[in-house]
């Protein structure tokens, strides 16, 4: 104190400083440490994130898994007497005079677009109509504005559906003036808005072909989920099946770098730190297939507006749930709404997402070891790492995208999430088993594509795991027993489509015919 105050005397200008920056300091330790309490309340992500299921957590770590086990989870699916079966009894032809061109802006993420274009080629097939390369909305979500050449290999597009109908990916001049900013600024006759969910062939024929007829164009938007699945002739439902899994494929970089990760998968000899400098270097033993590995796909749709949406308690208490309520107003303005369910209700009724803890238990008990090779595919895991450690921790073989290439290799797909949904998708695709923690597009998307291919796919039993979940007191033995019994015939079984289901999701037997 003696000594500031002989500075102050002798060099005013100095104390002055001196206090200032006293001050300075104490505002903004102050300031940081209401910051990250604030933060941390807001973003409850940030609170630490324990097991909520820490008794079967500690058996499912220390699990056995019996060979004979494991043979069978990772035998692939016997014939089921079905095989695909896309092409049209009646030889495809092109209408001698278009009608028109069509135009369909799709919203939503990346499978609920490729659903809309594979119904888009079905209503221009209808319309006797030129489609126009669909234009993809921005998701106001993911912030990803990825055009469809960005995603599909546009050339190949055209190519398969030549024979079916007229694919243009450009407007003529005379009609440049049909955009998605004309249709934002005012009503317009070329637009058709009021489509109903799931519309007939005949509601097109009625509503939209005179639009045709008079302007030489029409644009529908909204568009997702615009098409019947039901009461369409078989040609339209071939044509759409021959979109969905021969017509749409991925850009080539995309099928590139996916074949790299398959292969780092299948044969795990080097690290990406090995390989990144030379672009998509291959680690594989060429045709060894031998010696190939096995590898589950976990699609783990668990990022904060799949937590938001569903309004399930994660144990984050009350900050959390304010949180996500608040978050739920901001991104859908109203349109979801606070669930009028407890969290119990929620969860005995399977409409809670399972957590990477979860889903974790989930493997464990149908019999996946810790030697399981397992690729995460997902986005942005709600709670970030801290979510995801007890997963690793049942699994430490665990890969994502980041731990199997490089930097440079993940430059054309970073930060687009279209893209890396895409990758994703491919890897998921060519796995020896894939499981979704929860339902939704990707999910609905490859259990439909696997199906098609007769390939393993667990779909988890969301109503059953909810109920075991809130059991804290059942043990490992029991959980095991449950789970086991309750996913014998959720691994690829064959399901015939229903009336008003997915051709998509169920595509026997549209897609499909007795072999």
């Amino acid at each position: 104190m003696m000594e500031l105050g002989y500075l102050n005397q002798g060099h005013p200008c100095r104390g002055a400083t001196l206090v200032t920056l006293s001050l300075l300091l104490f505002t903004l330790v102050f300031f940081s440490t209401f910051t990250h309490a604030s933060s941390s309340s807001v973003y409850p992500e940030l609170n630490p994130i324990k097991s909520r299921h820490s008794r079967l957590l500690r058996s499912a770590v220390q699990r056995e898994t019996p060979a004979s086990q494991l043979s069978e989870l990772w035998s692939p699916l016997e014939s089921q007497g079905w095989k695909p079966c896309v092409e049209s009894q009646n030889k495809p032809t092109l209408a001698e005079k278009s009608e028109g061109y069509i135009q369909v802006f799709l919203d939503g993420g990346l499978n609920q677009q490729r659903m809309g274009i594979c119904d888009a080629v079905a209503v221009a097939k209808i319309l006797n109509a030129t489609l126009v390369i669909p234009y993809l909305e921005l998701n106001p979500v993911w912030q990803d504005s990825s055009s469809f050449m960005d995603i599909f290999d546009v050339d190949h597009f055209i190519d398969v559906l030549k024979d079916d109908i007229s694919i243009v990916k450009e407007l003529p001049e005379e009609y440049s003036w049909s955009t998605r900013e004309y249709y934002a600024t005012a009503i317009r006759e070329t637009r058709i808005k009021a489509a109903p969910v799931h519309a007939s062939a005949h509601w097109y024929l009625e509503n939209v072909l005179p639009v045709l007829q008079s302007y030489g164009i029409a644009a529908i938007s909204p568009f997702s989920h615009r098409l019947s699945f039901d009461n369409l002739p078989m040609d339209i439902q071939h044509l759409r099946c021959k979109v969905n899994f021969q017509a749409l494929i991925f850009v080539p970089h995309i099928r590139t770098l996916g074949d790299a990760l398959i292969s780092r998968l299948r044969y795990p000899h080097g690290s990406v730190g090995e390989t990144g400098s030379n672009y998509l270097q291959e680690v594989t033993d060429a045709g060894d297939s031998k010696n190939a590995g096995k590898f589950v796909v976990l699609h783990l749709r668990f990022d904060k507006d799949m937590a938001a949406h569903s309004a399930c308690d994660f144990g984050g208490g009350k900050a959390e749930k304010w949180a996500l309520a608040k978050y739920r107003q901001v991104i859908w303005q109203g349109r979801v709404l606070n669930s009028q369910f407890t969290d119990e209700e929620l969860r005995s009724q399977g409409r809670c997402p399972m957590t990477p803890e979860e889903v974790g238990l989930l493997l464990a008990a149908l019999g996946f070891d810790n030697s399981t090779r397992l690729y995460l595919a997902s986005h942005k895991v709600y709670g970030g790492e801290a979510r995801i450690s007890t997963l690793r921790e049942l699994f430490p073989l665990m890969e994502n995208k980041k731990s199997l290439a490089s930097s440079e290799e993940r430059s054309l797909i970073k930060g687009k999430a279209s893209l890396l949904a895409a990758l994703d998708y491919y890897v998921g695709l060519h796995s020896d088993i894939f499981i979704s923690a929860s339902p939704g597009n990707m999910h609905n998307a490859l259990v439909g594509h696997r199906t098609y291919l007769n390939l393993k796919t667990i779909r988890p039993n969301m109503a059953l795991m909810g109920q075991l979940f809130l059991n804290k007191t059942i043990e490992w033995s029991a959980f095991q027993d449950a789970v086991v019994e309750g996913h014998q015939n959720r691994q690829g079984q064959l399901r015939l489509r229903k009336p008003k289901q997915s051709i998509y999701t169920y595509p026997a037997p549209d897609c499909m015919c007795q072999a």
